[in-house]
């Protein structure tokens, strides 16, 4: 049996502090968000079942890629496959979020992607928010869905369900998952006056480039980690 990581106090209270601040940020309600980090052994995960404001660091799941974990922990988040499979096919990834925010939840609901309507969307790697197909919570049909949708993008919609957002660090994907509800919202306001001006795809690779110069990076390596979204 591969060996389970049960320390990593620090990256259990991450995520502990992520789950909170999308309740806080109006990102999800009740028990809906999961989030997770990538370890050396696998994976942390919040659990199923369990309020963001009654969830502590030990209650946070360590198990493998595979889905082994120990007899004396809490149940894994029902999701935990979908970000299991975002680790075992994207190697630079360590970090998922997943919530129900309501703007991107509609537009999941309507079966639409987000579109670039706003210059913004570059952060996401792509020129759209792609939409995944529906499948069933939890399942492995749902996984390979997402997997397909975020071939393009570091987050994607899923439809009749909510948003996925994914980064190279915790706070990179929490940032992200900001902004793909930031985009739906545009989006969703955009569609009730006739519909958004498109940029093409020629001017969101413009950003691109400048994304990767932007800031202080030249001038402080030390601080290039906070001037990109999912650096």
């Amino acid at each position: 049996m591969t060996p389970i990581d049960h320390d990593n106090q620090h990256g259990r209270q991450q995520l502990v502090d992520t789950l909170r601040t999308l309740v806080t940020k109006g990102l999800t309600s009740g028990t809906s968000g999961n989030v997770s980090m990538r370890t050396a052994a696998g994976m942390i995960i919040t659990p199923t079942g369990i309020a963001p404001d009654q969830l502590l660091p030990e209650h946070i799941v360590a198990m493998t890629l595979d889905g082994q974990m120990g007899d004396d922990q809490l149940t894994p988040s029902s999701e935990w496959r979908m970000h299991a499979d975002v680790y075992h096919h994207r190697p630079g990834l360590e970090a998922v979020v997943h919530c129900h925010s309501p703007y991107a939840t509609i537009l999941a609901c309507a079966h639409k992607s987000i579109p670039a309507l706003h210059y913004m969307i570059a952060a996401s790697g792509s020129s759209e928010i792609p939409l995944a197909t529906y499948a069933t919570f939890g399942s492995q049909e749902l996984s390979d869905a997402n997997l397909e949708a975020l071939s393009s993008s570091l987050a994607c919609l899923l439809a009749n369900h909510g948003q996925l957002a994914t980064g190279f660090s915790l706070e990179g994907a929490l940032k992200l998952a900001e902004l793909v509800e930031e985009l739906a919202h545009a989006y969703w306001g955009t569609l009730a006056i006739g519909g958004p001006e498109l940029l093409a795809r020629e001017q969101i690779d413009d950003v691109m480039v400048a994304f990767a110069e932007y800031g202080q990076q030249k001038k402080r390596p030390d601080l290039a980690s906070g001037n990109r979204l999912n650096q």
